[in-house]
């Protein structure tokens, strides 16, 4: 059987102070019963208590409602309750005045003006503090200030000293003040934990979102240069068979090989472990270029950037090797990298633009160029893409390097290998184009 304190811990914060506040204000009532409603008897007799002992009880359940339902309203669950909130300050008016004129004409005795002012000062500041609830904060300071004014009269009319009834008035203010001041705050504590909490939710959905673009954008990077290398060396192996050809196994034994290497990166970016290495793309773009029948050309070397820098520029060469791949239809390509001061510049330019269709832009150039700047932006990188001079593609990035990697020494590092085999002496077949656009 589950305990209060199991049943405390499983609750949100949220639900936790919106309790915590809800039980705060029904305390209201209770305080009302048991400072007026039970000493009253004692203080005024029997015959007395029982005219002020019904009323008191309303007004206490009456402010226990409104405030319920005022809370309820600032949660969202319910409209603002304006009735409740209206009944509630009425009753309260009309027992304040009744009090008054108690305590002015009503039974001689001592008992009695203690009874009838601790029956006004509790619960004329009581209604009021539980009426600010249920109220838009910018009107609670006329709420004060309208009952002050109204005690203010009503206590004069009744037959006090102007400066006696001064007093009255400015001893309900303070203490419907301090109330008022306790109301707005809680109203205001509920209202922040919920924007707190609504926005971790909304932080918690951007999360998965993100991570969903991080795999959309990821798989769309590994897979797309594969697929397009697949689709090439089974093309060609198709012709080599239909010439009767012995290449054609040694091409779909390197088609089975990239198929499982795609497997083994799938299976790293569904992890998260995913980076890419320059000098490998590098020389697996020239290897792939070249047996496509593409006139590749590499310049600058890798071996000395940091690793962040290498991974965001090995992305844009595997992105722009599947674009030259797939949309074009070049004959040469050329990619640099070099080091001009402080930033590392990547341009890959190649020839295969459509001369009979209008260039794109470089907005218009796809999720996969889309991708590749969220990328570099993550190490404050640029990237330009577009057509140059009618008949050329070109795409430039350039990423900043760290202050270390600017002053410390270069370390050597080993070639790297050629993930792809060195092309025949016999120029590949041409892959049939699906897409015209660079």
């Amino acid at each position: 059987m589950r305990g209060p304190g199991a049943w405390w811990r499983a609750q949100s914060t949220p639900a936790k102070v919106e309790t915590y506040t809800r039980w705060s204000f029904h305390t209201f009532a209770l305080v009302e019963m048991t400072a007026i409603g039970l000493p009253s008897f004692a203080q005024v007799g029997a015959p007395l208590a029982l005219w002020m002992f019904p009323p008191l009880t309303v007004h206490a359940l009456l402010g226990s409602v409104a405030s319920s339902r005022a809370l309820d309203w600032t949660c969202g669950r319910r409209e603002q309750p304006v009735r409740m909130i209206a009944a509630l300050g009425v009753l309260t008016a009309l027992l304040g005045i009744g009090a008054l004129a108690a305590s002015e004409h009503g039974p001689a005795g001592d008992d009695v003006d203690t009874a009838a002012g601790t029956f006004f000062v509790v619960v004329v500041p009581f209604g009021i503090g539980m009426m600010a609830l249920g109220m838009r904060r910018r009107r609670v300071p006329a709420l004060l200030g309208g009952f002050a004014a109204g005690t203010w009269v009503a206590a004069f009319l009744i037959g006090r000293p102007a400066a006696t009834a001064g007093a009255t008035a400015l001893a309900m203010l303070l203490i419907g003040g301090a109330l008022c001041l306790t109301s707005t705050f809680s109203v205001w504590l509920l209202n922040a934990v919920l924007e707190l909490d609504a926005a971790r939710e909304t932080r918690t959905r951007l999360a998965v979102a993100e991570e969903r673009l991080r795999f959309g954008r990821d798989l769309h990077d590994v897979m797309g240069r594969n697929l397009a290398v697949i689709a090439l060396k089974s093309e060609l192996a198709v012709q080599l068979a239909r010439r009767e050809r012995p290449e054609a196994v040694e091409q779909m034994i390197e088609v089975q090989r990239i198929a499982r290497e795609s497997q083994k990166e799938v299976r790293e970016v569904v992890r998260g472990y995913r980076e890419a290495d320059l000098g490998v793309e590098l020389l697996g773009a020239q290897g792939v270029l070249t047996a496509a029948g593409v006139d590749c050309t590499v310049t600058g070397s890798a071996s000395e950037l940091p690793s962040a820098v290498q991974s965001a520029l090995g992305w844009v060469v595997r992105e722009t090797t599947t674009n030259v791949l797939r949309h074009g239809d070049a004959e040469h390509c050329r990619v640099s990298l070099r080091v001009e001061g402080t930033r590392v510049v990547l341009t890959v330019e190649n020839d295969g633009v459509e001369r009979d269709r209008a260039p794109s832009t470089p907005t218009s150039s796809g999720s996969g160029l889309a991708g590749l700047r969220e990328r570099l932006s993550a190490v404050d990188g640029t990237l330009e893409a577009g057509p140059v001079d009618g008949d050329r593609f070109r795409v430039v990035a350039e990423v900043p390097l760290p202050p270390a990697a600017t002053t410390s020494s270069p370390r050597p590092r080993p070639p790297y290998p050629s993930p792809f085999p060195s092309p025949s002496p016999s120029p590949a077949p041409r892959p049939v184009d699906e897409e015209v656009a660079p």
